[in-house]
């Protein structure tokens, strides 16, 4: 059997779900921003993707892989809005073409905790050049982890920490999702196994991947901003999510995950 053509994103947070995955034979593995991970699995070019949250409930009848996922409780460090000015005079907004999840939640949160309505105008993720043209910046990723605000002399406001600041609840960010029927009970197990091995290389990954000068700031964020895990907590918090953004128009469909089951495969 042809091996499943894995898509994973292209993030220090990412990382250590995929710890090993390159050499196992039942795997083809590829990385790319969330934004095309979700573009990849819409159009059939991969068979399961690690995509923004929001894309599942934009999707097509995927399942998702049970007790994984890229969730924060608190600051994330990792998805952020930086801003020139106070929050209630921000008007413009550059959104990172890179996002879909965070672009969702940003507009959640203008409308239901911020309480302003401002445009948002896609930019690729160079945060200098986005202050420059907008009021304010929503970054992810890698660029926004390493992005310095005191040096830039603008606002960090973490959008996780602004999430469970209003909801109580922990945010689910991205997850393994694919079509049914894709995925064995090994595969399930594989998955698994290479998050439960990343983690405990967590150190080793973000040296790895960070490389001199900036592994500090990953090893603290692998440890202290992110988690891997997807319990009932971590479904609620999805659902409200959901709730919130079909409330406010971004999305119509509100359904929560179905899992992949090791007994239907």
């Amino acid at each position: 059997m042809r091996p499943v053509r894995l898509g994973a994103v292209d993030y220090l947070n990412a990382r250590p779900l995929v710890y090993g995955l390159e050499l196992r034979q039942g795997f083809a593995l590829r990385f790319d921003p969330p934004s095309k991970c979700a573009a990849l699995l819409h159009e059939g070019s991969i068979d399961v993707g690690m995509i923004p949250s929001i894309e599942y409930v934009r999707g097509r009848g995927y399942h998702a892989v049970p007790d994984i996922a890229i969730v924060s409780e608190g600051p994330v460090a990792s998805v952020a809005m930086f801003t020139t000015r106070p929050i209630a005079d921000i008007r413009t907004i550059a959104a990172d073409i890179s996002s879909r999840t965070s672009n969702a939640l940003l507009r959640v949160l203008c409308r239901e905790k911020f309480g302003i309505a401002p445009e948002f105008i896609p930019m690729p993720p160079r945060p200098d050049e986005m202050l420059r043209r907008c009021d304010a910046a929503l970054v992810i990723g890698d660029a926004a982890l390493f992005f310095d605000p005191a040096a830039a002399r603008v606002e960090k406001i973490d959008l996780g920490a602004e999430w469970t600041a209003m909801s109580g609840l922990p945010f689910v960010w991205a997850f393994w999702a694919g079509r049914p029927g894709v995925l064995r009970s090994a595969h399930l197990d594989e998955l698994v196994q290479a998050r439960d091995a990343g983690v405990a290389a967590s150190d080793r990954v973000a040296a790895a991947y960070c490389g001199p000068g900036r592994e500090d700031i990953g090893r603290r964020y692998l440890r202290e901003n992110i988690r891997y895990d997807w319990g009932p907590r971590e479904q609620e918090g999805l659902r409200a999510f959901y709730e919130l953004a079909s409330r406010n128009g971004i999305v119509y469909n509100a359904s929560t995950p179905v899992f992949y089951r090791r007994d239907d495969l």
